[in-house]
Parts: structure tokens; C-alpha cells; sequence
């Protein structure tokens, strides 16, 4: 169990969450260091916070480091970072005003209030703040401080398949780590990295276990989650995660884009300059035919290069079919993208159109040659000058 110890709270150990892991990895708290702040001022997102959990209830796990979950009981104390929410399937969330009772609004360690829930989820687990986490100098501490420096890369950046997806749910992670798998067993050296979204440890390590060199996401970089995050600070999270995986000697990095295309940080990057210039094919994940192909003509209308579907939807052959036949690019399931060639001609931007291949084996209906469609050139990216801690300051 990741735990630290409070000197302000009777040497109290807390479990700290996935969001706060950085807390444990920079050793803060192990001397008894730590303190807190308990004047009634407004939290910030990504202000760390110890709370005492008062009522179980949809999250009864506490997600922590490489895709451990704690069990949470009521009495327990937790250190976990303020953060505002979107998951359509869950709960949307905002950061409280104040430190009174607040709600763990996502297992991965997000404290919030919730301001609306999906129909099908209990209510919220009830926590109780009991102050700001300090440092020995009495300052709070923001996940911005705690970010991992962005190294710069010397090399120019890899070739970049972006998931995208309908909606929360919609497989991308699955696909994702389909992709790093397929061009793992290809010999590729894949960086992997979760760029928008809610922290939390399943998709990450998934990625890791998929078999990713290197592993990385919007909270080593300093943020809890990306809603309601200004664009500027959206856009650097993007580069600074590229260039973090370029400079770690990647060949092949696969990105995660959170959420559906109608989310509105989602919507809002994939139409920067940063956004095209550093994603060379997308491969959308949807739940079921229409979204795919309206996801797809989306994507088209403003200019991305979207080359393949995936997702939930490759469960059924009749939805993969539908999809294709309406999209006109192929389809594959998991076990087709974890296939070394596939994976490889989807790097390359060269894939076989309208052909479903949910087996693992590409097959166009009309017996086309497969075409090039290789995306933005790499040496238009600006993605790889950026260097230095990516934190609040830095992205203001």
C-alpha cells in the first residue's frame, strides 16, 4: 500500500491515491514532513488534500500505483488531489469553493462535488477534508510542483497513431493497447501516453502490460484531469507528452485522447495546430455503426487523417459491417490490431479500404490495393522544442 505519514496528525499513515503517487516517488512525508493547512480557503485543482472517508459508496476502492486498488472503509484517511470531472457514465464534477464535505469523484483519487450523475450510479463515497497538504515550509502542494521535468528530444519525433472515440466506453484504451501490442511484436520500441481524461492507474497500466517502453499521462505532468482545463494548457500536455516519449527513444507512440469527439476539450484539440502537426493516423473506437460513421465523417470534415475503426463495435460482425460499408475504412478488432503487419501498415498510413477484419487478417471487399493515406509529415511538427517541468506556470 502507498502510504505517507502527516507530522500535523499524530504521525497518522494515509493511503495515497494514483493521483498523488508523486507525493510517495519524490519521498515526501517519509520523515513526517508533511503537514496541513486547515484554514477555510478555496482548494485549486490539483491542490493535494487528506481526507477522512465518512460513507462508502460508488467507489469503494482507492486506485493507486501500477493499477492497485485499496479497499476503502470508513474512518480511512486518503490523500487525493481536488479535480474537476466529465465521464457522461458516471459523474460530471466541479471543484468545491471550500474545504467542507466534498466527493470522491473518481476512484483514481479526485476530490470534487458532483453536479450531475448517470442513472445507473450509487451515490457518490463522502469525504470529509481535514486540510490542504503542505510541504515543511508550510506551502501547499499542487500537483504542478510535483511534475515530472520534460526531457528534450533530440531525435525527431516518431510516427503517431491517435485513438479516438465516440464516447466514454467506447474501447479506446482496449484499442490502444491492441496497437502497442501489435507494433511491440513488430520490434517497435512504442511510447504510449493518455494525453485528456481523469486520473486514474487502469488505463496506463494496461498500456505498460500491452508491452510500452515507456508509459505517461496527464497527471506525471502535473494535472489531475483535463476538464475544463484552457486550451493553451491542453496543447502543451500534448507536447510535453510526445516529447517525453521521443526523448526516451520511442519509434512508435500510440495516444489516447479521452472521452468522444463532442467533449468539449476533446472537440476543441483536435482542431489546434499542435494536434494535426503531431498525429499522423487516427484510429476511431465506437460503440456501434451510426456513431462510427459519424465520428468518421467528423474527423474527415476537419481534415484528420482517421484511417481505420475499432471498438465495442467489432463484437459484431453486423455493426463492424454496417461501419464499413458507411465509413468506407476497414475495421478491426483487437486481435486484428495486435497483429504485427496490421499494426504496421496502420503506422504507416497504409491500409486497405473497406474491409472488415475483426479475425486479423485485413480483407477488402473489393480486393483494392492497399493505398497511402500518410497523414501530416513528420518534419512539419513542432512538437519536439519543448523542454522543462510542464507545470501551471509554464502552460498559463
Amino acid at each position: 500500500m502507498q502510504s505517507v505519514r502527516f507530522n500535523s496528525s499524530g504521525n497518522q499513515v494515509a493511503k495515497v491515491s494514483y493521483t498523488a503517487r508523486r507525493l510517495v516517488e519524490l519521498d515526501y512525508g517519509s520523515t513526517g514532513t508533511l503537514g496541513l493547512r486547515t484554514e477555510d480557503e478555496p482548494p485549486r485543482a490539483g491542490d493535494l488534500v487528506l481526507c477522512r472517508v465518512t460513507q462508502i459508496g460508488q467507489h469503494r476502492f482507492l486506485g493507486q500505483v501500477h493499477g492497485k486498488r485499496n479497499r476503502l472503509f470508513v474512518g480511512d484517511t486518503v490523500v487525493v488531489a481536488y479535480g474537476a470531472r466529465y465521464a457522461p457514465d458516471q459523474f460530471e464534477a466541479e471543484v468545491p469553493g471550500d474545504l467542507g464535505p466534498c466527493d470522491l469523484v473518481a476512484g483514481g483519487g479526485i476530490a470534487g462535488r458532483v453536479v450531475s450523475s448517470h442513472s445507473r450510479m450509487k451515490t457518490p463515497t463522502q469525504l470529509e477534508p481535514l486540510g490542504l497538504v503542505t510541504d515543511e515550509h508550510g506551502d501547499v502542494i499542487n500537483l504542478a510542483r510535483l511534475a515530472r521535468p520534460v526531457v528534450p528530444a533530440l531525435a525527431p519525433r516518431p510516427r503517431t497513431i491517435a485513438v479516438l472515440g465516440t464516447s466514454m466506453n467506447s474501447g479506446k484504451t482496449t484499442v490502444a493497447a491492441a496497437l502497442i501490442r501489435g507494433l511491440g511484436l513488430a520490434g517497435r520500441r512504442v511510447g504510449a501516453a493518455k494525453v485528456t481524461g481523469t486520473g486514474a492507474p487502469g488505463d496506463p497500466t494496461l498500456m505498460a502490460d500491452a508491452g510500452a517502453s515507456r508509459v505517461i499521462d496527464f497527471t506525471d505532468l502535473g494535472f489531475p484531469t483535463t476538464y475544463q482545463l484552457p486550451m493553451p494548457q491542453v496543447t502543451r500536455i500534448l507536447r510535453g507528452a510526445i516529447t517525453d516519449l521521443t526523448s526516451h527513444q520511442a519509434d512508435a507512440i500510440v495516444l489516447e485522447i479521452a472521452d468522444g469527439l463532442l467533449q468539449q476539450e476533446t472537440a476543441a484539440l483536435m482542431r489546434t495546430p499542435e494536434f494535426r502537426t503531431g498525429v499522423d493516423v487516427i484510429v476511431f473506437a465506437a460503440a456501434e455503426s451510426v456513431s462510427a460513421v459519424a465520428g468518421v465523417r467528423l474527423l474527415r470534415e476537419v481534415g484528420l487523417p482517421v484511417m481505420a475503426l475499432s471498438g465495442v463495435l467489432t463484437s459484431s460482425p453486423l455493426a463492424m459491417a454496417e461501419a464499413v460499408a458507411g465509413a468506407d475504412i476497414p475495421a478491426y478488432g483487437s486481435a486484428a490490431l495486435s497483429d504485427p503487419a496490421v499494426a504496421e501498415r496502420l503506422l504507416a498510413g497504409a491500409v486497405a479500404g473497406g474491409g472488415v477484419a475483426g479475425d486479423g487478417n485485413a480483407r477488402p471487399e473489393d480486393g483494392s490495393r492497399l493505398t497511402d493515406h500518410s497523414g501530416l509529415p513528420q518534419e512539419c511538427s513542432r512538437l519536439t522544442d519543448y523542454s522543462g517541468p510542464l507545470t501551471a506556470e509554464t502552460v498559463a
